[in-house]
């Protein structure tokens, strides 16, 4: 009888390509990390005003900016302030909101009292002439900062930190009842 016998057949083997990889050698320097500033962009959005709030200024009811209303936007996810005329952004800064344990909350809000400096305390904190303070939502506000300078990164117990010099330039700028949107 006849036994059938397979033929061979082909296949593709992959072939190595040679690529460059670096391989520091004890002769050649580490070429230093390239370092790249990425501007502050402000978001491409106007956000909503409020109609009406709480006793602190909370709200979910909106409407679009009056004609040329000063107000504040706050990116939580890039840490920074973003100052607005209307649709005209004025000026931008770096801040630190809350930390994971003790988050800034979201909303929009109203600034609803104002103090050239106040003492502020809360649990493991007792802080003597902070700042510029704008309360915006019950103890939560935007002021200077004269304990750290870890600016972009969270560090507060929620209020919004800034560089004294930059709470200074928006407190001269935000009359009580200015729009505070705060986001990530």
């Amino acid at each position: 009888t006849a036994t059938e016998t397979p033929l061979p057949t082909q296949t593709e083997t992959p072939t190595a390509t040679a690529t460059e990889t670096y391989t520091p050698t004890p002769d050649t320097p580490t070429p230093p990390p390239i370092v790249v500033a990425i501007p502050i962009t402000p978001p491409p959005v106007t956000p909503t005003a409020l109609i009406a709030g709480d006793l602190y200024g909370a709200s979910t009811d909106g409407y679009s900016p009056i004609g040329d209303e000063f107000w504040i936007d706050i990116n939580l996810s890039t840490q920074t302030l973003f100052a607005y005329q209307g649709s005209t952004l004025l000026n931008s800064f770096i801040m630190s909101s809350g930390t994971a344990k003790h988050p800034t909350v979201t909303g929009q809000y109203r600034i609803y009292l104002k103090f050239r400096a106040d003492d502020m305390q809360g649990p493991g904190y007792y802080l003597t002439n902070v700042p510029y303070v704008m309360y915006f939502y019950k103890g939560y506000g935007i002021h200077g900062t004269y304990w750290h300078t870890n600016f972009g990164t969270p560090m507060s117990h929620g209020c919004i930190n800034l560089p004294t010099e930059d709470a200074k330039w928006l407190f001269e700028r935000a009359p009580e009842g200015t729009l505070v949107n705060i986001h990530y």
